[in-house]
């Protein structure tokens, strides 16, 4: 049976470690690190998403503040905002939640954050220097995915890990960082997707899998091979009538088959998902250092 990978716990122990910080700056009588978090509409999803980091930020004591805007608010109206939070020296983070709504254009909002605040990865100044090997703002998810394989000392060097997923905000990050010359990664990296003409091909060759497709339970026990380290990113609803919201929360992969070949596997919910939100506070802490020079003790 797979070792399982506490994210709740990892999370909670990074998140403790930045308390501590954020109380050590406080006794200083120094401002302490401020995120915004801007959403455009009510997405449900997106609400609680929302929630839960201010929540997070509270939690840790840092400074939050929402901005939630009416569905029909204008590009320009966004772009404006954003713009009044570049130049408002109480916040260090700027993050706008996705997806926006069709009539706005999600790269022209990330490119407007300053990439000095960009706590989220997004901005083409971040990619670029992820791809490079710079150090920089990493996207939350993927760099929350590199820590728990550092946890649970998942070797990585040398290793082929097959990422099942390319979008920009998962599987094309997780990519590059994996297969940087440095430790913890140093990977021989595969990224699958739809015009895969057989996934199992490349799946049952992964030493370590990353799923992150959004299709529930797509990964069965027959796609992978013996031993393999599994790291199920996906967050899917599955209506349940028997639970008491009415819906499940499932994953990319068949948690009950494929634990019992894999040697480490991440549940759904309790792995990747509470890492995300570790990693933005994380970033929104460095983004502060980094822009009041604040020298750590």
């Amino acid at each position: 049976m797979a070792v399982l990978i506490d994210g709740k716990k990892v999370a909670a122990d990074i998140r403790e470690e930045l308390k501590s910080k954020v109380e050590w700056l406080k006794s200083l009588s120094v401002r302490v690190p401020g995120l915004v978090t801007i959403m455009v509409g009510d997405n449900p999803a997106s609400q609680s998403y929302v929630r839960s980091k201010g929540k997070a930020c509270a939690e840790i004591g840092m400074f939050s503040k929402i901005e939630i805007l009416p569905e029909e608010t204008s590009e320009i109206k966004l772009l404006e905002m954003i713009d009044s939070y570049n130049s408002n020296d109480d916040f260090d983070g700027i993050l706008v939640q996705l997806p926006l709504p069709k009539h706005i254009n999600e790269n022209k909002i990330i490119e407007r954050i300053s990439p000095e605040k960009d706590v989220d990865g997004f901005h083409p100044v971040s990619v670029g220097n992820l791809v490079i090997g710079k150090n920089t703002f990493y996207p939350c998810t993927p760099n929350g995915i590199v820590q728990l394989i550092k946890h649970y000392k998942i070797e990585t060097a040398g290793k082929h890990v097959v990422v099942v997923g390319r979008s920009n905000i998962v599987g094309k990050p997780i990519a590059n960082m994996l297969l940087q010359k440095k430790e913890g990664a140093n990977a021989i990296v595969t990224v699958c997707h739809s015009a895969a003409d057989v996934l199992s091909r490349y799946t049952k060759d992964a030493d370590i899998l990353i799923a992150a497709i959004g299709r529930a339970n797509f990964i069965t026990a027959d796609m992978v091979k013996d031993g393999v380290a599994v790291i199920d990113v996906g967050i899917n609803r599955i209506d349940d009538d028997s639970a008491p919201k009415g819906y499940k929360i499932t994953g990319d992969v068949d948690f009950e088959n494929v634990s019992k070949k894999a040697s480490f596997i991440t549940p759904v919910p309790g792995g990747v998902g509470p890492m995300t939100i570790a990693m933005l506070l994380q970033n929104t802490f460095l983004a502060y250092i980094k822009i009041t020079k604040q020298k750590l003790a």
